[in-house]
């Protein structure tokens, strides 16, 4: 058992608003100060650990239980789980950290959906508009912001430096970063 203290920086927001490259850009970062870092990415997760589930609530919540379930053992063992899933509704979300003995950082990756629309390099919103995919969050399916998330980036006007300095800073001030 290791004395290090984990924790998870689970990452919330809309798709194509930059969780995952927001994941990446900061895990050599915290590797560099000394954290042991794993990223959960929604979509490796939903290949591994979640397939054949599909895009309705209950499906939705099952996959984000398992990356919950999956977060809480690493930050147990000293690690700092990252996720970045979509995770759009409240109530799973509380339901992680309420179950979570480690510190739970939830970051809100917010970009508005006229952004997240012109990123979209997989052209998913695209076919949600046009009725092609069923259960699209932000489009037929809600997302539920979080109302009072530890941390705040707005990645549809700020640079991702500025976005992780601010995460950064929490981590710091929060004193989960090594010295």
């Amino acid at each position: 058992m290791t004395d290090r203290k984990g924790f998870i920086l689970w990452f919330t927001g809309l798709s194509g608003s930059g969780k995952s490259t927001l994941a990446q850009y900061l895990t050599p970062i915290l590797i560099e100060r000394g954290c042991n870092v794993e990223v959960l990415d929604g979509d490796e997760v939903r290949e591994n650990l979640s397939k054949g589930l599909g895009f309705s609530k209950e499906d939705r919540d099952t996959n984000i239980r398992r990356i919950g379930y999956v977060a809480r053992l690493l930050s147990r063992n000293g690690a700092c789980a990252i996720t970045a899933a979509i995770s759009p509704y409240t109530s799973i979300r509380d339901e992680i950290r309420a179950a979570t003995e480690a510190t739970f950082v939830e970051v809100y990756v917010e970009a508005p959906l006229e952004v997240v629309e012109e990123r979209d390099t997989k052209g998913l919103y695209k076919k949600a508009r046009a009725g092609e995919i069923k259960n699209f969050t932000g489009i037929s399916d809600p997302y539920e912001a979080p109302e009072n998330p530890e941390v705040t980036v707005h990645t549809g006007d700020e640079s991702i430096e500025e976005s992780a300095e601010k995460v950064i800073e929490f981590l710091a001030g929060a004193g989960l970063l090594p010295n």
